[in-house]
């Protein structure tokens, strides 16, 4: 009998932390990386974009981001608390904006990373990284792709979160799709490092 105020004291500890549990979801890292992997996929390599050389090592969440066992156990089944939730990214929005990606890499864009004129920018987006590299009356052309291509790629970002009932997770879904580009992208192509380095892969 003298083990129940410490029982029940437990118990009212595991229930305040559930409380924070459902306020602060854990970010699905491993399902993110693997819908980025086949939307970036699908994208290059319908535009005629060769694939990147090598094997690609399999997505692992990042450590420290599935909670440690606690007091939660018992009032959460650790199954359930481990379990992480597919990311959604068709839609039609999602949908529409992949075509439109199609279409640009597979025209003008394709030629301007071949030609490093163009790089992935460490946010997800792209860049024109040498503009000198392009004939004059071909660099407004460039700058305009570039910045249609931005478009797309900030609205797929927050679309995507949003389609998933999260739309604080857009930064976490950028910064995942932004390192799936740059994985993706074949050698030769340019890319910027996370000080903001151009480095040619």
């Amino acid at each position: 009998m003298s083990r129940n105020p410490l029982i029940g004291l437990i118990f009212a500890a595991a229930v305040a932390l559930v409380g924070c549990v459902t306020i602060n979801v854990y970010f699905p890292e491993a399902a993110a990386q693997k819908a980025a992997d086949q939307f970036i996929g699908n994208v290059l390599d319908d535009s005629g974009v060769a694939p990147a050389s090598g094997d690609k090592a399999p997505a692992k969440p990042a450590a420290g981001k599935q909670p440690s066992a606690s007091l939660l156990d018992l009032v959460i089944p650790k199954a359930m608390a481990a379990e992480s939730p597919d990311i959604q990214v068709r839609s039609p929005e999602t949908d529409a904006i992949r075509a439109r990606m199609k279409g640009r890499f597979g025209g003008q864009l394709k030629t301007l990373f071949d030609s490093g004129a163009v790089g992935f920018t460490a946010n997800g987006l792209v860049a024109v990284r040498d503009a000198g590299s392009l004939p004059l009356d071909r660099r407004s052309q460039a700058t305009n792709v570039v910045r249609d291509e931005n478009t797309d790629r900030d609205q797929l970002y927050a679309a995507i979160a949003k389609a998933n009932g999260h739309p604080e997770w857009e930064p976490q879904i950028r910064k995942t799709f932004a390192a799936g580009w740059v994985e993706r992208a074949p050698s030769g192509w340019y890319y910027q490092d996370a000080s903001g380095a151009w480095k040619r892969k």
